[in-house]
């Protein structure tokens, strides 16, 4: 059964399968010695810039928390929207392997602006509270939402002026280098990012993320911090071998651009629905929407996918690289069944 709960939910590209099997002759050097990490790296290069340093993890939690890890220490803090995922979905383990303790501001749509940030800064000098040294965004937000070049130019601006780091959790940061018709370069290092977690698996990847430093010298002692996380993988060829086969052509923008077509298409038909209300603008591969609680339970029965807001209720439905006009029709179909049952 396809299931719009998350682009997680997606397989494998076939052309990452492709990759994986490549990779999977004769023997190479372990963990990261080898020619498919060597032209990975220097794929990202390309991307983010000479001088800028990539390092191959596992997960996207362990991508953000690493990421962190090399801008502040146990007494410092990391300022973020309520809603982001190191917030809310990490089950804290940013605070447990970070030691630092994560600062929550008002968000619209789960952005922030240097207007929400800046009265977290109050406490700095105070040797009783927690001292701010990051900012971290999510771009697209986990609410859908897209950060515009300027808006992130201006948050850039705002932590280079206060001494700030600033990290960016890219886990679908195709979709929103798709949508704004960017590089990956103009939607991080030229803002401002000091370190990007670069997204792989809700893209199409079976596993791996990236942590990119966009500048030399943040990635000190870096690799140290990776072994002790236990994200050094022995067999990382498997791992490069698919961050090439994505980043090293264009499916990467191929797979965002058709995810967030795709969302289109399901926010258009199923808003055309009687009793369905599209919540929120539908910028990337994201489409909320409200209705009746019995229609959920009803479509449930047929599609998984997420309550997000249960006293609205609003739900939420994710596209990913493989999702299909006939899955779009065939889920639009069952909910106009379910709302007329």
């Amino acid at each position: 059964m396809r299931s719009f709960a998350s682009d997680n939910n997606a397989g494998v590209h076939p052309r990452i399968m492709e990759a994986l099997l490549a990779a999977n002759k004769d023997h190479a050097v372990g963990y990261g010695d080898d020619e498919h990490s060597r032209r990975a790296r220097e794929t990202l290069k390309r991307h983010f810039g000479d001088d800028s340093q990539s390092y191959f993890v596992f997960l996207g939690t362990a991508a953000n928390v690493l990421g962190l890890s090399a801008l502040v220490r146990s007494y410092q803090s990391v300022i973020c929207a309520k809603t982001a995922h190191i917030n809310v979905d990490e089950g804290g383990a940013p605070e447990r392997f970070l030691g630092s303790k994560l600062i929550g501001v008002p968000h619209t749509n789960g952005k922030i602006t240097p207007e929400a940030i800046a009265p977290a800064l109050e406490s700095r000098g105070f040797e009783h509270h927690s001292q701010p040294a990051a900012v971290s965004i999510t771009q697209p937000t986990e609410l859908g939402a897209l950060y515009s070049l300027d808006e992130l130019a201006a948050i850039g601006e705002f932590c280079k002026r206060e001494g700030l780091r600033l990290h960016m959790d890219g886990a679908r940061i195709s979709n929103a280098a798709a949508a704004l018709g960017v590089s990956l370069a103009e939607l991080t290092r030229d803002v401002g990012v000091d370190v990007l977690s670069l997204g792989g698996c809700k893209n199409g990847l079976m596993y791996g993320e990236a942590v990119v430093f966009m500048r030399p010298g943040l990635d000190m002692d870096f690799r140290y911090m990776r072994k002790q996380a236990m994200q050094l993988g022995s067999k990382m060829r498997y791992l490069s071998a698919q961050i090439q086969a994505m980043y090293g052509t264009d499916l990467w923008i191929e797979n965002g651009r058709h995810a967030n077509a795709m969302a289109q298409l399901l926010g258009q038909k199923a808003g055309a629905v009687d009793g369905v209300e599209i919540t929120r603008p539908i910028e990337t591969n994201a489409v909320f929407a409200t209705m009746p609680l019995e229609v959920i339970e009803r479509l449930r029965e047929e599609f998984y996918f997420y309550v997000w807001e249960p006293t609205r209720p609003e739900v939420r439905w994710m596209t990913s690289f493989d999702t299909t006009e006939d899955d779009v029709e065939t889920f639009v179909a069952a909910l106009q069944r379910a709302v007329g049952a």
